[in-house]
């Protein structure tokens, strides 16, 4: 049986963005998903549990999501960065990726590796399974790891009781709440959610009760 994780949440102001690293118990080496603005704490637990970064992960390209990247990569090198292919120009443009219309300029190194819908990734003894669900932004992208219960880390696509914004340039709803229903609604219901925002919830409780998506 695949153990569980570990996931640790450090959360980035001013838009309460949840950065996670992950691990397997007792290993030194983790992931770190969606590193934010602040990048600072992120570092201080890495240094404080004497982690080694396998790979810097993100789920899509606005600036929030991306802007620790740069710290993290420049304090572990040999990590390499992963985004999914749609999202990989955001990375080098602060309009694109958002930043800049909210008054601020977030750059971020380029991907070392892009991703597209079925890929599996193994670092850090982690084996997590690559979905593309755009919407929020074109080349958003899940990671599934089946373990008991299965954890989604989704990014800006399925929050407890909402979804991810899709007023913003290139956003798409209904595309994004078709990926929600055909790829999330599809695992079990105790299958645990790591939304980019906000608290975590399962896909059986956003199926009941989430308004924007839910199928009873």
């Amino acid at each position: 049986m695949t153990p569980p994780l570990e996931v640790h949440t450090v959360v980035s102001m001013p838009y309460a963005e949840n950065t996670y690293i992950v691990r397997l118990p007792g290993r030194r080496q983790a992931l770190v998903i969606d590193p934010g603005l602040e990048p600072e704490p992120i570092l201080e637990y890495l240094e404080a549990q004497e982690l080694e970064v396998a790979a810097i992960l993100n789920t899509h390209g606005h600036g929030d999501h991306i802007a620790g990247n740069g710290d993290v990569k420049h304090a572990f090198p040999n990590a390499p960065l992963l985004i999914g292919h749609g999202d990989a120009a955001m990375l080098s443009d602060p309009w694109a990726n958002l930043s800049a219309p909210f008054g601020m300029e977030v750059l971020s190194p380029p991907a070392d590796r892009l991703l597209h819908e079925g890929d599996v990734l193994d670092f850090a003894d982690i084996h997590l399974e690559v979905r593309e669900i755009p919407g929020s932004s074109p080349g958003h992208v899940v990671f599934i790891h089946r373990s008991q219960p299965i954890c989604v880390f989704g990014g800006d696509v399925l929050f407890r009781g909402s979804v991810g914004r899709t007023d913003f340039p290139n956003g798409d709803g209904p595309l994004l709440v078709a990926g929600i229903c055909s790829k999330l609604f599809t695992l079990p219901d105790d299958s645990v959610v790591y939304p980019g925002h906000g608290p975590v919830t399962t896909t059986g409780h956003e199926k009941r009760t989430n308004p924007f998506v839910r199928t009873s």
